[in-house]
């Protein structure tokens, strides 16, 4: 990125969108028609939160299944001539219209619904496709040799992991847990219908996306991916690759604003160390995953690359490594694969929380930019104007772990902290205001956040709206964290109900060069 390329965005996970017929969460047949109103109003980035398979009972994007599949609980089931010519929502009996009627996202009704259909639609295209040779049988051949580094480990897993009724992996028998290949052989035998399943789904996915993408690239909208710091220990990857992950220990992260005592986040750690014995592979093809799939990559957790945060099931907490020289080493190296990797993708990096200044030096230093959150830039009593933010940033006024706007402007900024806002020259037409977040409250923060020395500026789509809903809540699990919706369909945001928002965000990307 560079100065001449100041743009604006939306932050707005997929599960957030909604469409007058959708089955209870964002689907990807929602992105052509949230770009289109995007562009209109003059934005031209859209920010999503990670779409990798994550499992039954699991809510959090953050947790996946798998570094490489889609979650197929986004799939657009209407889109999928399978499943309409094996009868379509009718085939389906009850289930679909409570799903629709929710105000949140009920995660396994909607994975199990989504299921059914999948499976009806499989055996429609056995049976009228795949038999007989036909020219989507052949797409699918191509897709299945295109993908299968990732694909055929992954629909091995899936299959196994439904004959074990969702049984973790390491409580598998050991032939399997251990991939004893034998016990593979057999496997992939026996349950060559059900992986092929597996990728039939994942293959519908690469479809739509890519259809979806076009579109996007036709409006001019960038779609910018979330590439999780890593996978849940219970996934393919971990699986397929038990010696370049410490399991007996867990990832997380040092005390911070969001957490005084810290947060286990129980994901595995990375072995390095192992990983470097075949040249960083399996970094090497997530990365260039992601990029195939996005114009740009937000890099979640992007410290991580230089020291992880290593919880021990018998240890003291530690970084790992633990000097500064190594950590420095470590994350420029790795970081030099994700650039290379990446191709012509734009690498962000996320560099919140618990961050030494050597590694936003380093990030500089290599060109990638980290992110500047408004309620976060300051000192005591002072707060930082965005005007003077560095080219080489992304300024934002929250994230998908922070409460909304109007909530930290009226619940937790106060009388000082405003006052000490309305002082910075970006925000003085704050002098003066309350505590209530008023339409002119609203202007003026966004204003003020616009004219950043960022190139990019990103607003969470709440905050574009002046809405208080809040993604998700660091720290805590279960509803109402990733059940957030838009309060509007996609078919309504084209239409009158859009307009006033579009218009107020098109007139200040206009204003500000954006």
């Amino acid at each position: 990125m560079s100065a001449a390329e100041r743009a604006a965005g939306i932050l707005c996970p997929l599960f957030a969108l909604r469409g007058r017929r959708d089955w209870g969460i964002g689907e990807i047949g929602h992105l052509p028609g949230f770009c289109r109103w995007l562009a209109a109003a003059g934005h031209h980035v859209l920010q999503l939160l990670p779409i990798s398979e994550t499992s039954t009972g699991e809510r959090s994007p953050y947790a996946a299944l798998s570094a490489f599949a889609l979650d197929p609980i986004h799939l657009s089931l209407d889109a999928v001539e399978d499943f309409v010519a094996a009868g379509g929502e009718p085939a389906l009996g009850a289930g679909l219209e409570s799903a629709r009627s929710r105000g949140d996202i009920d995660y396994d009704a909607v994975r199990a619904l989504k299921r059914r259909a999948l499976a009806l639609a499989f055996g429609r295209f056995l049976a009228t496709e795949w038999e007989g040779g036909s020219a989507r049988a052949e797409a699918f051949r191509r897709f299945r040799a295109a993908e299968s580094a990732w694909l055929a480990d992954y629909a091995l897993f899936r299959a196994l992991r439904e004959r074990h009724r969702g049984q973790p992996w390491t409580a598998w028998e050991p032939p399997l847990r251990d991939r004893v290949p034998a016990a593979l052989r057999e496997a992939r035998a026996t349950l060559a219908r059900e992986g092929l399943f597996q990728e039939y789904v994942q293959w519908l996915a690469a479809e739509q996306w890519a259809a979806a993408r076009r579109e996007a690239t036709a409006l001019g909208v960038r779609l910018m991916g979330d590439l999780a710091f890593v996978v849940s220990g219970d996934s393919a990857d971990v699986w397929a690759r038990q010696d370049e992950f410490v399991r007996d220990a867990s990832l997380g992260a040092p005390p911070d604003v969001f957490d005084l005592g810290g947060q286990d986040w129980g994901l595995p750690v990375y072995r390095w160390e192992a990983m470097a014995r075949n040249d960083h592979a399996w970094l090497r093809a997530r990365v260039a995953r992601a990029a195939a799939l996005f114009a740009a990559v937000r890099l979640d957790h992007v410290v991580g690359f230089y020291r992880q945060f290593v919880i021990p099931s018998a240890a003291p907490r530690r970084f790992v490594p633990a000097a500064e020289s190594d950590q420095l080493a470590l994350g420029e190296r790795l970081l030099g694969i994700v650039r290379a990797s990446a191709g012509s993708a734009v690498v962000t990096g996320e560099d919140l929380g618990v961050v030494p200044d050597f590694v936003r030096r380093s990030l500089a230093t290599l060109g990638i930019p980290g992110y500047r959150v408004l309620r976060w830039e300051s000192d005591p009593g002072v707060f930082r104007d965005p005007a003077g933010f560095p080219p080489l940033s992304v300024a934002t006024t929250g994230t998908h772990d922070t409460s909304a706007l109007a909530a930290w402007w009226e619940e937790e900024l106060g009388d000082d902290g405003r006052r000490a806002l309305a002082a910075v020259p970006s925000f003085a037409r704050l002098g003066g205001a309350g505590p209530a977040f008023t339409p002119a409250v609203h202007e003026a923060l966004l204003d003020g956040l616009y004219g950043a020395g960022s190139t990019l500026v990103v607003l969470p789509f709440p905050d574009a709206y002046g809405g208080r809903e809040r993604i998700n809540v660091p720290g805590t699990v279960g509803p109402p964290n990733w059940g957030y919706r838009l309060p509007w369909t996609v078919e309504e945001l084209g239409g009158s109900a859009g307009a006033p928002v579009q218009g107020r965000l098109r007139a200040l990307a206009a204003r500000h060069g954006r």
